[in-house]
């Protein structure tokens, strides 16, 4: 028993990875590919625990419709669309057709492609532009860290009872325990993550999987 999450050194995170569902050939090329082409950027990509998660979280939590705010190349995409039903949606929102023109490439070798919707633009008009009533399932935020307490206030109401909402990156690489940090992104993080612990329309838990997920739940 321990009372903290553990520090991860590389060898724990691969017996992590190795100890998981394994990742298939078409997550592993997407990944390389993703390094290849986006070297700056391939950070943006969640890790394969992280995949491994989001599948099996949506299975279990039965989800049919889900709303992702952030595609990037699409690794987190087939992740969510792979434990949707055979009727299952997911709608992908991202500013990038760069990006999300590797991701359609990928939808389609995975055989998810006719289970996902791609809309390009701001997420924040996408969401906006969206009934207001509860239509989600599930959520997942993975996009520009400034704007999260803004993608947060569109999906609360359109998540159903019992729903669930997923945020990436709510530890910043540690950066959110740095007082000296006062970057734009840091201070994005800390207002989001300071937002969901005093909001009593769901109930959350910060958890220490790759850089923090933060997985909160709709009364």
């Amino acid at each position: 028993m321990t009372r903290s999450s553990e520090g991860l050194t590389p060898e724990l995170h691969a017996y992590i990875v190795d100890h998981s569902e394994p990742v298939d050939e078409v997550l592993a090329d997407l990944a390389e590919e993703t390094a290849r082409l986006f070297p700056d950027y391939r950070g943006m990509q969640i890790g394969p625990e992280q995949g491994a998660f989001t599948t099996l979280l949506t299975r279990v939590c039965g989800a049919r419709d889900v709303v992702e705010v952030g595609t990037f190349t699409g690794y987190s995409s087939i992740c969510f669309a792979r434990g949707l039903p055979a009727d299952g949606r997911l709608l992908a929102l991202d500013v990038s057709d760069e990006w999300t023109s590797v991701a359609r490439r990928y939808w389609e070798r995975a055989g998810v492609a006719d289970k996902i919707t791609l809309r390009l633009g701001p997420a924040l008009e996408s969401l906006r532009a969206l009934p207001p009533e509860p239509q989600f399932d599930l959520a997942f935020v993975d996009a520009d860290k400034e704007g999260y307490v803004g993608y947060w206030e569109e999906l609360v109401p359109r998540i159903r009872r019992g729903g669930l909402i997923l945020a990436d990156n709510t530890l910043s690489h540690g950066r959110v325990v740095d007082t000296a940090d006062t970057s734009p992104v840091v201070r994005g993080i800390r207002d989001f993550n300071d937002r969901l612990v005093a909001d009593e329309r769901v109930e959350q838990v910060l958890l220490p999987i790759g850089d923090g997920l933060t997985l909160a739940r709709r009364h």
